[in-house]
């Protein structure tokens, strides 16, 4: 099945491109953007220890962030999902261009992370996407990663997390945070990859979104596949990315409520639900909220 119709992404995508007041913080690797489906797309840098645009094509950092990026925001006659094309990518590269395209994927640490968290926010994120494994925990970088996070929460900027791929059931200072929606991938029938991290806080409180055999843009113009949480993580970060484009009036809180709730069942087992965009679409609606005017 086609990803975007499994997670009925295909009839809010049908309504809106997204809009640039919608800015979403992208946490990942550089950007290559000059590849050809993003060279128009409104993406701007956050400064930091690292740059946001790529240096060496082949390097993991590269790939993985580019791949992420054509999720969000790529040209919408792209092979890629390209989610929200009209919204505003700001990209905070956390991860060096060290290493190539084949080698482990890489990482931050929860200080790094929970610097960039701050600085996304500073620069006027309304949402932010972390495709990130966590390296050298500790107590001290864990407790920094925490206020980050309470910091967001403050400030009505959601976070959306992939729950990660080591295949184990539990969770990490990232998932467990009540703020935070962690993502789970599934194959194309909507069924929890094996190597999809699980647990009570991402069953509680998270979402499963597609995260197997996705195409996406590699560097250098060229497209590729990729599987995994980080994968899906970008799928319902740019539904609400779509969704508040269109509700620009919602608060984080009604927001979170319309994707993560609105079956408005129990959440009883590790897996979460699958990413519903329409019925989100449909539960904002109903409440009444003020659509964008276009």
């Amino acid at each position: 099945m086609n990803p975007l119709d499994m997670v009925k992404l295909t009839g809010l995508m049908e309504i809106t491109s997204g809009i640039s007041e919608t800015i979403i913080g992208l946490i990942d690797g550089p950007v290559a953007t000059n590849h050809p489906d993003l060279a128009d797309q409104n993406i701007r840098e956050v400064p930091g220890k690292m740059r946001g645009t790529c240096t060496r094509a082949s390097s993991a950092a590269c790939m993985h962030g580019t791949f992420v990026a054509g999720i969000l925001c790529a040209r919408r006659d792209s092979p890629a999902p390209a989610i929200c094309p009209n919204c505003t990518l700001l990209v905070r590269s956390i991860f060096a261009e060290t290493g190539s395209a084949n080698k482990q994927l890489p990482s931050a640490t929860p200080g790094e992370l929970g610097a960039a968290i701050i600085e996304c926010i500073s620069a006027g994120a309304r949402l932010i996407n972390m495709s990130v494994a966590l390296a050298l925990p500790s107590s001290a970088n864990e407790h920094e990663l925490e206020e980050a996070l309470d910091h967001a929460a403050k400030r009505g900027v959601i976070v959306v997390a992939a729950a990660g791929n080591q295949g184990t059931v539990g969770g990490s200072a990232i998932t467990r945070h009540p703020w935070v929606i962690p993502v789970a991938a599934s194959d194309r029938q909507g069924r929890p990859l094996a190597q999809s991290n699980m647990g009570n806080s991402i069953g509680r409180q998270g979402l499963s979104a597609p995260g197997d055999d996705i195409v996406s843009l590699g560097t250098n113009g060229q497209t590729f596949k990729a599987a995994g949480t980080s994968i899906a993580a970008p799928f319902v970060t740019g539904t609400i990315a779509l969704l508040w484009s269109e509700f620009p009036a919602a608060t984080a809180a009604q927001m979170k409520l319309a994707v993560t709730q609105v079956s408005g069942q129990r959440r009883v087992t590790v897996v979460p639900p699958l990413l519903d965009a329409w019925a989100s679409y449909q539960f904002l609606l109903k409440a009444g909220l003020r659509r964008w005017a276009s």
